[in-house]
């Protein structure tokens, strides 16, 4: 492929744009403002929620003139251009039901589960240890409710069960055994179990959007290390695994950088394909 066919960059966050420290560092960052020069779309694809990802777009600078960019958020459950207005370029929400049966779910389970307003992450356990990770991760506060169910009367993308690494199999497994055909349950970490609409992926959502710019696959490369990543990875005309990245993820990928995440992963790829 001619580097010049990149056209819409596509990147995952945790453990691929940032380093341990949530940071990204100096010479990735000039690698992305080197490629966003040359009028290459940033796309920043992440699990977590628009509210998580909008800061990494503002440190960016993405949507400011002849900085193209935007968000892939929860995973694919939303795209928001981050030009003038934030418009919504794609979305998939959670069935109604899908809420008060989510959390007479966690409820059984004895753990917590967590979703999204524009404030912040509510969920009726603010103190859980695993759902305070979310916190941290997207830097947003714990909004805590009574009733989570009776509390969501708008739209979710996505819900989140936060849990102890050692019970996740055996939840994991109850969970897509009940929800079987109706959601798609996965694990996003240790001590994660994503809960999202039946069929969202990164890669379908980063369809839609290409098909909107005219553009195709062969102009996409999409970056990543988790296993919500496999789907872009493989999609992708060039697609980029870290070296830290989990080897069922490294299998799926064109080229695995010979850097992890804290060491300019990113930089590598974008200044070996896109400059």
């Amino acid at each position: 492929m001619a580097k010049s066919d990149i056209r819409v960059l596509a990147l995952d966050l945790d453990g691929t744009l940032t380093n341990d420290e949530k940071q990204i560092t100096p010479r990735t960052r000039a690698a992305l403002d080197a490629a966003l020069a040359k009028g290459v779309t940033v796309v920043l694809a992440s699990g977590r929620p628009t509210a998580g990802v909008t800061p990494v777009a503002q440190d960016l600078a993405l949507g400011q003139p002849g900085r193209a960019g935007a968000i892939l958020s929860y995973n694919g459950g939303a795209i928001v251009d981050c030009g003038p207005g934030h418009r919504v370029l794609w979305h998939q929400d959670l069935p109604a039901a899908m809420v008060p049966a989510l959390c007479d779910f966690a409820a059984q389970q004895n753990v917590a589960i967590v979703t999204y307003n524009n404030q912040g992450i509510v969920t009726e356990r603010p103190e859980d240890p695993w759902a305070q990770r979310e916190g941290f991760t997207n830097k947003l506060p714990m909004i805590k409710v009574d009733n989570l169910a009776a509390y969501v009367n708008y739209p979710v993308n996505k819900m989140l069960i936060t849990l102890d690494p050692v019970r996740l199999p055996h939840v994991l497994k109850a969970g897509l055994e009940r929800f079987a055909g109706q959601i798609d349950l996965y694990s996003s970490s240790p001590f994660f179990i994503e809960a999202v609409p039946l069929g969202v992926a990164k890669d379908r959502s980063l369809a839609a959007l290409l098909d909107r710019m005219g553009l195709t696959r062969e102009n996409l490369m999409a970056c990543g290390d988790g296993m919500n990543d496999r789907s872009m990875i493989r999609y992708a005309g060039v697609g980029v695994a870290m070296a830290n990245a989990e080897g069922p993820v490294k299998a799926e990928a064109d080229y695995v950088t010979t850097a992890d995440n804290n060491h300019d992963g990113v930089a590598e790829a974008v200044e070996r394909f896109i400059l």
